[in-house]
């Protein structure tokens, strides 16, 4: 958890670096550039592989009960991900099916009812995202 908290700054810091590079430089050179940050980036991560794989063997510290928050605040963490991703994503499908719906009504207007099941299929995903939360929250 605390990897990502400290990846996804540097990985937006990246992308906007790479994003100013290309307005203000040619091609060619951006793409040396975001090369060069790839090749960086992939020895950093074989460095800490190497790191993490030659410690020794890893020891559960007494105090804490198995089964603790840990594995519980991935569950959570894992349902807001689920929620998020599935909201997103319903809202995408509605932007395009309702602009393709009202398109379709200005046209013929005896589709309104072919129109709203494409759009409320659409709505579903975000109930499948909810229902996954439930599950994941119901076994933290």
């Amino acid at each position: 958890m605390f990897a990502w908290l400290v990846t996804l700054p540097v990985i937006v810091v990246i992308w906007w670096a790479v994003r100013v590079l290309s307005r203000r430089c040619g091609g060619r050179t951006v793409l040396r550039c975001a090369v060069g940050a790839n090749l960086v980036l992939l020895a950093g991560a074989l460095a800490l592989l190497v790191v993490a794989l030659s410690g020794g063997a890893a020891q559960a510290a007494a105090t804490a009960p198995a089964g603790s928050s840990g594995a519980s605040s991935a569950a959570l963490i894992g349902a807001a991900i689920a929620v998020a991703g599935a909201s997103i994503g319903a809202a995408i499908a509605v932007a395009y099916t309702g602009a393709a719906a009202l398109a379709a009504l200005s046209e013929r207007p005896e589709l309104f009812g072919r129109a709203m099941v494409i759009v409320g299929l659409a709505e579903g995903i975000a109930i499948y995202g909810l229902v996954v939360a439930v599950l994941l929250i119901g076994r933290a």
